[in-house]
């Protein structure tokens, strides 16, 4: 009796035992996931645009409440070339003076990177590709790459007044209905190709060849005699009119053959930031407002980017062609006006509906 009781004794403290040793076990497991989790989350960067774990390239939105993420470097293609590597407009100069980088820091993008390119269509093809998260272009290439299956969207169209001009060699013809069976420079895809193709139209024009050059490929043929006529726009048009060359044309006689802006943003890019259009459009807002603070500085600043003077600027680009909001219905009827009519000459391979494309 007393030996089976010793027994009983042995093994009941055996088990306790063994309770004991499984269950400080299992609280070492506890203490080292919830350190575990500790360290992850300190990792993570939530310090501000400047955190973030090793090789880590987002980063978490900072005081926007949204909660959104943002990729720390932000990819954007404008229309053109100059030493400060910077576009026009409301855009440029926030960029030019670190307004728009101070906004999107508050989102985690601590880098903007931007390109110039000589047109629309070769900006799109980088949109396409995913070089470029966003891009600022004419109207006309945005709407052809859209019809044709980009993945796209519309955030904005902060101007909608850019002036094309149709001109003519030297000694050669005066009128745009001269130019029937003539030759005419233009840079396929872009908003000059169709205000020469609806002015054409328009005006009766038959028999006639476009060909595709960029303009200083243009303007050099031109030059030659090997065009009869060319487009321009900006200051580049009224340098060459001052040389002597012949006026036939500019869309600022024809509203409804005006280009407008576009900014657009890959749905690659949306899917990863999806309150990018509020915040840009924020930021660009902002700059507009300081903007019109320092006037006569936005037109040095033209200047210097253009290759021209601050008169000219002022003359080509005034302020009041920018849009204070990101659409307006001014805007949005061009923007329609424009898509119909690359539709109905098959320059657009699909019709669409603007609204569906636009994200407000």
């Amino acid at each position: 009796m007393k030996r089976a009781m010793n027994r009983s004794y042995r093994e009941n403290a055996g088990r306790g035992s063994k309770r004991r040793r499984l269950a400080l076990i299992a609280g070492v497991v506890m203490m080292m996931l919830v350190l575990q989790a500790c360290g992850n989350q300190a990792g993570s960067g939530g310090s501000g645009p400047a955190g973030g774990s090793a090789g880590s390239d987002t980063a978490e939105a900072a005081g926007s409440g949204t909660g959104s993420q943002a990729p720390a470097v932000l990819n954007f293609g404008y229309i053109g070339s100059n030493k400060l590597n910077v576009p026009g407009g409301a855009e440029g100069w926030g960029l030019y003076k670190g307004i728009i980088q101070e906004e999107l820091k508050k989102y985690g993008i601590t880098e903007v990177k931007l390109t110039g390119f000589p047109n629309g269509p070769d900006q799109t093809e980088s949109l396409i590709s995913g070089r470029l998260d966003f891009g600022s272009l004419g109207d006309t290439p945005a709407i052809i790459a859209y019809a044709s299956g980009a993945k796209t969207r519309l955030i904005a169209q902060t101007s909608a007044h850019t002036v094309g001009y149709l001109i003519g060699k030297k000694d050669g013809p005066k009128t745009v209905q001269d130019l029937q069976g003539k030759t005419i420079a233009i840079q396929k895809g872009s908003f000059m190709h169709r205000y020469v193709a609806g002015l054409l139209k328009q005006e009766g024009v038959t028999g006639y060849k476009l060909v595709h050059m960029l303009i200083p490929d243009a303007t050099a043929a031109l030059a030659r005699g090997d065009v009869d006529a060319t487009t321009n726009n900006g200051v580049a048009a009224l340098k060459q009119l001052e040389q002597g060359y012949t006026h036939l044309d500019d869309a600022s006689a024809h509203p409804d053959l005006l280009g407008s802006s576009a900014t657009v943003v890959s749905e690659e890019y949306l899917a990863k930031f999806p309150d990018f259009p509020k915040v840009w459009n924020a930021a660009r807002e902002k700059a507009l407002a300081d903007l019109k603070q320092h006037e006569e500085e936005y037109y040095e600043f033209l200047a210097e980017i253009g290759d021209t003077t601050p008169e000219l600027a002022k003359q080509v680009n005034p302020i009041s062609d920018i849009k204070d909001t990101a659409f307006t219905g001014e805007g949005t009827k061009l923007l329609e006006g424009t898509k119909n009519f690359l539709v109905e000459e098959k320059l657009a391979k699909q019709d669409f509906n603007i609204s569906d494309w636009q994200l407000r």
